[in-house]
């Protein structure tokens, strides 16, 4: 469990934009996270929230910038959503966000019924926590967002990977910071994602989900373990995440990629 005691704040305070429509919960949440020393700018409706974050996307990453992701100084680092909102609702907003960023998006339900959950995660959403949720689980899965998220790739590598990726050179084998299986190239140094030479923008959780079967490649990998080392769940975690993150990039990088061995889990095809 974390620390009770606020976490010292960054040199620039991470900007987290909320979106609740719970007035008392919105203040709650405002003043428990900037305890934590995040920057939180918060809407009551989804409107309002879509319009607050296109003013101050001005520094974002892009959805088709390219595979790896960071924000720049004006730029939201996340985004809180709640999926039950007043004229756009969280899983609307979400998927407007999703059309222009790849900023990290955790979705907040008040249903444990799954429909939400799935839901959320459909549109793009990277995480989620069901209401009433503790400060501490909320300020836990904000780091866990933000430790996939504090990278930023250099733009030399794209010519590099493209080039190599195109010639088949590295067959599941790394070539510097290169790993190729079949038309998919992944730079590793770079973290930036080719599919036939071209580029594909991933969000964090996608690209680290993706790094983590390429250090298996072949290898069954089960979804405990990848609840664990990509999304930093014990083994009380929602296996539905993994589900519908693996569906998310196998529309990204071809449905034969990443290949489902049922009753144990998914690998990544050499």
């Amino acid at each position: 469990m974390p620390s009770s005691t606020p976490a010292p704040a960054p040199s620039r305070p991470v900007r987290v934009l909320l979106v609740e429509d719970d007035g008392l919960m919105r203040r709650s949440f405002t003043v428990a996270l900037e305890r934590y020393g995040y920057r939180v700018e918060a809407a009551a409706d989804g409107l309002a929230g879509l319009e607050l974050f296109r003013d101050g996307d001005t520094g974002g990453v892009r959805a088709g910038a390219g595979a790896g992701t960071g924000t720049g100084d004006h730029g939201f680092d996340l985004l809180i959503l709640d999926v039950m909102l007043p004229g756009l609702d969280g899983i609307g907003l979400c998927r407007r966000v999703r059309e222009t960023s790849l900023v990290p998006i955790l979705m907040m339900s008040a249903r444990g019924d799954g429909l939400d959950v799935v839901a959320g995660l459909e549109a793009g959403a990277d995480d989620y926590v069901v209401k009433p949720v503790d400060t501490y689980v909320l300020v836990a899965r904000i780091r866990s967002l933000l430790r996939r998220a504090t990278y930023a790739p250099p733009a030399a590598a794209a010519g590099r990977a493209a080039g190599e990726a195109e010639a088949g050179e590295g067959e599941g084998e790394g070539e510097g910071d290169l790993l190729v299986f079949g038309d998919l190239a992944l730079d590793t140094g770079g973290l930036e994602v080719f599919v036939s030479g071209s580029p594909v923008a991933l969000t964090p959780t996608e690209l680290k989900l993706l790094l983590e079967f390429a250090a298996h490649p072949g290898v069954v990998l089960e979804r405990h373990t990848l609840l664990r080392n990509v999304w930093d769940y014990g083994w009380d975690g929602d296996s539905r995440v993994v589900d519908l993150c693996v569906q998310r990039l196998r529309r990204k990088l071809g449905r034969d990629r990443i290949e489902t061995v049922r009753g144990f889990g998914y690998k990544l095809r050499r």
